[in-house]
């Protein structure tokens, strides 16, 4: 506001403080905006290759697994053979 006998200054001058700190808040936006954006998009990229080769790797995992099981089934088998042969040669030895 103006009073009498006072040099009239510019809008400007008299408001610089505001003016710099809406200029500082409108930068700060901007910048929070283009992180979330530059975050989003590298969000996406990492789904996107996560789909492309995420199936070839679980393909991959569930044939090794597959394998490591068949292994393990031939091992029990030969494990439950064994065992068939070392009780019926004890109980051959416990029936004479």
């Amino acid at each position: 506001m103006m009073v009498a006998g006072e040099n009239p200054k510019p809008w400007f001058k008299e408001n610089a403080t505001l003016i710099y700190f809406l200029v500082a808040q409108l930068i700060a936006f901007g910048a929070g905006a283009a992180s979330i954006l530059a975050y989003m998009v590298k969000l996406e990229t990492r789904v996107s290759i996560m789909e492309t080769r995420g199936a070839e790797y679980t393909v991959a995992r569930m044939s090794e697994l597959r394998d490591k099981i068949t292994v393990l089934e031939q091992k029990i088998d030969q494990n439950q053979s064994s065992i068939r042969r070392v009780i019926d040669e004890y109980l051959k030895d416990k029936a004479k």
